[in-house]
């Protein structure tokens, strides 16, 4: 049996609910897909690979694409961080 048929036949025991929560995955797997296809074939491959490389980058390398710091209320907002962040268990 193939994949496609394989995946009718669960289709057809689901009710109308999950049917169009499968839809709405199915058509973003597609707009994802073709966005996907449409951004490789426009850019060069290094510019792919440099997108995707910020994975274990350092606050400086981020700070790049970031920008600094410009507002005047830094206190109040490592305040609000402290505040609103779970003490570490160990």
């Amino acid at each position: 049996m193939t994949v496609k048929e394989q995946i009718t036949q669960e289709l057809e025991k689901l009710p109308e609910p999950l049917l169009e929560e499968i839809l709405d995955f199915v058509q973003f797997l597609q707009a994802k897909h073709q966005t996907n296809s449409i951004f490789s074939e426009n850019q060069p491959a290094q510019t792919l690979i440099t997108e995707h490389t910020l994975t274990g980058s350092t606050a400086e390398n981020l700070l790049e694409f970031v920008g600094s710091w410009e507002g005047s209320d830094i206190r109040e907002c490592l305040q609000l961080v402290h505040d609103s962040r779970l003490p570490l268990e160990f």
